[in-house]
């Protein structure tokens, strides 16, 4: 006698298993943190949840010293290469290439650290912050728009 048709226990029991089992393999996991999607007050409607807090470095600007310092530099390099109209052209391309290569160091020299905020706000939408110094806020907190600028809520 089969006693496996007369109880419906291990039947439901085997298939609520295997519906688990593959749920869970169809599930993707996650292991990134996120802030919970209801953390904002519905009073502020320019409030939103800071998701992530991180540094960056934006390259600074090119002036006319590091392109007049290049050109200088390499028309110089340049003159002490070849002789007659070649000695022309190299000093005119030494002056081209170090009035480049000026304008790129000043450009490194003169770089920044920023902090970049990323948040959520109420409508879903995900806006960029950056500030020059590390900001009071930690992902998950509420923060508010106050102008330009983000305060902690």
């Amino acid at each position: 006698m089969n006693t496996w048709n007369r109880q419906p226990l291990p039947r439901l029991l085997v298939a609520l298993s295997i519906g688990f089992v593959g749920s869970m393999a169809l599930a993707p996991l996650s292991l990134t943190w996120a802030a919970p999607p209801h953390a904002t007050p519905a009073a502020c409607p320019h409030c939103g949840v800071v998701q992530e807090v991180h540094q960056e470095r934006r390259k600074g600007e090119g002036g006319l010293a590091g392109v007049a310092g290049g050109a200088v530099i390499g028309g110089l390099l340049g003159n002490q290469i070849g002789g007659g109209t070649g000695k022309t052209l190299a000093t005119i391309g030494g002056a081209i290439g170090g009035a480049y290569v000026g304008k790129e160091v000043e450009k490194n020299v003169t770089a920044r650290t920023v902090w970049v905020t990323t948040v959520r706000m109420r409508d879903g939408t995900l806006r960029r912050y950056e500030t020059a110094d590390p900001p009071p806020w930690q992902p998950g907190q509420t923060v508010r728009l106050d102008g330009p600028h983000l305060r902690p809520y």
